[in-house]
């Protein structure tokens, strides 16, 4: 594939096969935020190691394929998204194909009355206010090339509103499923979830594709957290190992509102996850834990960033890393502590095992204090399994595999353990197994 020598006109000119696509939709209110976007979008360089935030990721080989959106819908079978249960549906469901809703495949349960649960192109065609008021606020374009390319093609994903007082028992799962054969195809998810005062919901967020495809995935999650709201959210990326996944998660808390996010990644050629999360009142708290398994030659970076801008908040987070063969991690977590953010705890840690002499890993935990009265701690490890435990293992008769597996389980389990949900713990755990009992 020739490769593109600018990448900005290439997706301007598909700007204007996508418009031809909306019928009446680009006379909306909505499409000038697609304008404005696009009309930024030319101002802006793809990232390269030459930008600090990106020095350890090197995305020039995207400039190799000619990746587009698939405006044909893909026919898919209940079997092939059937892989990707872990309850036998019992739970809500929302499946998209390359990033279209697709309602024969989904199927929605006990929804309290007043909760919404469907695509953001639905939201969007019936001019819903919350998705006016949110979408967009808090994932600004400014100097973000693919945040700037998602919000000039945005077109559908996932939208979920919980109203004030409201309890989601049951987790909602949401599939974005990619068949690209040999299209090379873009898709473009973008996903607003609204909790409102003193409202639950769990929500897990499932990138899965069953095929070695090349594609292109540019996700972009927008979750607001409104007073006391608990949001409990699972990110789980099964995809090809030979598409790129770039992705970006804005949160947005009030007031003693509670988030967590658990991020399993099994990566993709390259995978890129951008998480932040800002205080905005006192009393929150913010936990995000993370597992990446990666082999081959795959790269994974997930850059972070929790901004306690308000006093009496709580951040946790912990991301492990398991690396296998000539796979590179990065890790950048930033916690900023702002000069009125008094009695902030915040705690970061970073562990990384390296199963070959060829893995490569780059973390870089950061705190930024600008007041006084906090308690916050930050490190990081890099090394490889323990020796001690690994022999200890095997002088009671274990092989060298499945003393391996044993300790990796044991060192993954700080993360699946934190997941609330008993089914989707055991298929992680089968995950698991699978990759490192082979």
């Amino acid at each position: 594939m020739k490769e593109i020598k600018d990448i900005n006109q290439y997706y301007i000119k598909q700007f204007d096969e996508f418009e031809k696509s909306l019928n009446g939709e680009k006379t909306s209110e909505f499409h000038q935020l697609r304008k404005s976007a696009i009309n930024n979008f030319e101002k802006i360089s793809l990232p390269t190691l030459k930008d600090e935030e990106w020095r350890h990721t090197d995305i020039s080989s995207l400039l190799n394929h000619s990746f587009s959106p698939d405006y044909k819908k893909e026919k898919v079978s209940q079997k092939v998204i059937s892989k990707f249960l872990f309850d036998k549906l019992e739970h809500s469901l929302l499946v998209f194909v390359n990033g279209a809703y697709s309602p024969e495949l989904s199927k929605l349960i006990d929804i309290p009355k007043g909760v919404i649960v469907e695509s953001l192109a639905e939201a969007i065609k019936n001019n819903n206010p919350i998705v006016k008021k949110h979408l967009g606020s808090y994932a600004k374009n400014e100097n973000f090339f693919f945040t700037t390319l998602s919000s000039a093609f945005i077109k559908d994903g996932a939208f979920i509103y919980v109203p004030d007082g409201k309890l989601v028992e049951d987790p909602i799962h949401i599939i974005f499923y990619t068949k690209a054969n040999d299209k090379k195809v873009l898709t473009q998810p973008r996903n607003l979830f609204v909790a409102g005062k003193n409202s639950q919901v769990s929500i897990i967020e499932h990138y899965v594709s069953d095929k070695e495809d090349v594609y292109f995935t540019n996700a972009v999650t927008e979750i607001v957290t409104d007073e006391n709201a608990i949001v409990d959210h699972t990110k789980l990326q099964e995809e090809s190992s030979r598409a790129f996944h770039i992705a970006r998660m804005e949160v947005d808390q009030e007031r003693s509102s509670n988030f967590a996010s658990h991020l399993i990644s099994l990566g993709a050629e390259i995978s890129r996850n951008d998480f932040n999360a800002r205080f905005n009142d006192e009393g929150g708290e913010c936990m995000l834990n993370g597992l990446f398994m990666i082999n081959n030659e795959q790269l994974f970076d997930a850059h972070t960033m929790i901004d306690h801008a308000k006093p009496h908040c709580n951040s946790y987070e912990h991301y492990k890393g398991i690396l296998q063969d000539k796979a590179r991690g990065v890790f950048n977590g930033k916690v900023m502590v702002r000069p009125d953010a008094q009695k902030t705890n915040a705690f970061q840690e970073n562990n990384t095992i390296l199963l070959s002499d060829d893995a490569v890993m780059n973390t870089k935990p950061q705190l930024e204090i600008f007041a006084d009265d906090v308690k916050c701690s930050h490190g990081a490890t890099i090394g490889k399994l323990n020796d001690e435990a690994k022999f200890y293992l095997k002088s009671r008769g274990i092989g060298e595999e499945s003393a391996t597996a044993i300790l990796i389980h044991a060192f993954a389990s700080d993360v699946i353990t934190t997941i609330k949900i008993p089914a989707l713990r055991d298929y992680l755990e089968e995950i698991i197994t699978k990759r490192f009992n082979e």
